[in-house]
């Protein structure tokens, strides 16, 4: 199953930062862990929200150039996220997609 809105989307259409997009510039399992939380509790019922990891941002709106991550690192984070999110309660598990 694929996410509702393709990352040129998010990142090409003048898209600021807020409580249901979070750009990340690195994969921090810590933080990055944290805002899964918060958008699987999803308390104001928006649907979740979208985390872009190497995406750097300034001011809530996305850096250009687009840094993105090591596509040798793609595979091991997708399993880092799953395995962290085990942790949570109950166990959520996020929509993943590489672009």
């Amino acid at each position: 199953m694929s996410i509702p809105i393709t990352i040129d989307k998010l990142l090409s259409e003048n898209i600021v930062e807020w409580a249901r997009i979070e750009f990340k510039l690195g994969w921090n399992p810590e933080t990055t862990l944290k805002t899964i939380s918060t958008f699987a509790n999803d308390i104001d019922n928006w649907g979740g929200g979208y985390i872009v990891i190497g995406a750097e941002e300034k001011e809530g709106r996305v850096v250009r150039p687009v840094n993105g991550i090591d596509p040798n690192t793609v595979d091991r984070i997708q399993k880092e996220i799953l395995r962290y999110c085990k942790f949570l309660k109950p166990v959520y598990i996020p929509l993943i997609e590489p672009e």
